[in-house]
């Protein structure tokens, strides 16, 4: 992100939306809305915020394999049939309840 090019009032983003939300989608870059100088808001082009999200997803994915593997070079996992044992037991007490 150019610092120098990417912050903008909103009445300068307003008067100049056609020409920036073309930069934007150019650039994949997003664009910081200043209030009283100050950052307010992040504008930005909806392709470059699913590549967004999906990196976000991808990289939760992997956080949450690398945990289960710990897990398993820790040997803190259990047999499938004594986990769901387990679930299914707690779900007959919250039925009882």
């Amino acid at each position: 992100m150019d610092l120098s090019k990417d912050i903008r009032s909103p009445s300068d983003f307003k008067r100049n939306t056609s020409e920036l939300m073309e930069h934007m989608e150019e650039s994949g870059e997003p664009m910081v809305l200043t209030v009283n100088g100050k950052a307010k808001l992040v504008v930005q082009d909806a392709a470059s915020y699913q590549k967004l999200l999906e990196s976000i997803d991808y990289d939760q994915a992997v956080k949450g394999i690398r945990r289960g593997l710990e897990d398993v070079k820790r040997a803190r996992t259990r047999p499938a049939q004594q986990a769901f044992a387990g679930i299914r037991k707690m779900a007959r007490r919250s039925e009882r309840a």
